[in-house]
């Protein structure tokens, strides 16, 4: 188990019963650069070399895919699950 993984929390039967809801809140309010690192090293240098952006799942996933493509100086391509969204959408304005 990776030390940081300490700092989150479980929360069984969340939002029903029979999930658990994994609250990475206290991990992102003491130790976010930490985190951010511990994903960059989850690759090497010649696979960042190879990409473009970096995608996030939403909602945590937006947050961290995009200090991580900060700090690698790469875009971030938000990955939002299918559902009717508020006008206008896509690449619009």
């Amino acid at each position: 188990m990776h030390p940081l993984a300490r700092h989150v929390t479980d929360v069984p039967d969340f939002p029903k019963p029979g999930i658990l809801f994994r609250d990475i809140t206290p991990l992102l309010r003491a130790h976010f650069s930490e985190a951010v690192a511990a994903l960059e090293g989850l690759w090497s240098e010649a696979e960042w070399g190879a990409t473009d952006a970096v995608a996030g799942v939403e909602s945590r996933g937006f947050v961290l895919a995009a200090a991580l493509a900060e700090r690698r100086g790469q875009g971030v391509a938000p990955i939002r699950k299918q559902r009717p969204l508020p006008p206008p959408v896509g690449g619009r304005g």
